[in-house]
């Protein structure tokens, strides 16, 4: 394939998957249960923590953690008192467990209280080309409480050489616009252009196979040899292809 035909490809598989079609199998359909921006962004964060593993359980679990919030999370975690935190006990997925979670809780208050909530710590640092410095400060800001020395495993760092496949999907998630009623756009204070692919294997494995990345490893090196390669064929909106190569990858195993 050529450069032009690879693109045209790619932007035809961005139409079929960026698609409100394919919510009911996505963890993204958790924060489409709110309209309130501040519900939106944390249902989302704490969806997006927990996004590894299988994707019906990833739901699953979400959903309950919504339930165990009184579906109410920006209320919840402004406002909580110490015996709502003990019903969070019974939550667990894989390796994030109720102590992880109920520190999390906690940061976020302060993130709010003390910084003007989760898009003010991601905006304020976000460089002239890339949000990748965002999230290594947002690990720095998210830890300053005292906490549980397990609880900093679930937040990456691509300073540390992470992927961040996590946050960068939740930064697609808020920021990138909802033309397409599938991302949110509530997040107006950075570009698109500037977010990173939310590389997993099934993403990293297609993009091999269509020549856009040659590390092996899935790393923050790999993400900005993706992030070259796909800012070339989208300079404004790079990552819509993070639908197509993981559309590939799940749906077509490509």
């Amino acid at each position: 394939m050529t450069s032009n035909e690879l693109r045209e490809f790619l932007d035809a598989k961005v139409i079929q998957y960026n698609n409100p079609q394919f919510l009911d199998s996505d963890p993204i359909q958790v924060p489409h249960l709110f309209t309130k921006k501040e519900d939106i962004e944390i249902s989302g964060f704490l969806t997006s923590t927990i996004a590894w593993g299988n994707r019906k359980s990833i739901i699953k679990n979400a959903l309950y953690l919504m339930d165990l919030m009184d579906h109410d999370p920006h209320n919840f975690v402004l406002y909580h008192n110490e015996s709502e935190l003990i019903k969070l006990e019974p939550f667990v997925h894989r390796t994030f467990n109720s102590v992880d979670l109920v520190y999390f809780i906690k940061a976020l208050r302060s993130i709010y209280r003390q910084y003007g909530g989760l898009e003010a710590i991601f905006s304020q640092n976000t460089t002239d080309k890339s949000t990748q410095p965002a999230i290594s400060k947002f690990k720095l800001t998210f830890f300053e409480l005292t906490h549980p020395k397990r609880t900093t495993k679930h937040i990456s760092d691509p300073a540390r050489g992470s992927a961040a496949k996590r946050l960068n999907m939740f930064l697609r998630w808020m920021v990138r616009d909802n033309a397409t009623e599938v991302d949110f756009g509530i997040w107006k204070s950075i570009p698109p252009a500037l977010l990173s692919c939310p590389l997993d294997v099934h993403s990293g494995n297609v993009a091999r196979k269509l020549g856009l990345l040659h590390r092996k490893q899935n790393d923050s090196k790999a993400v900005n040899e993706l992030d070259s390669y796909l800012r070339k064929m989208d300079p404004t909106d790079p990552v819509k292809y993070d639908f197509a190569l993981f559309g590939l990858g799940v749906f077509e195993k490509f």
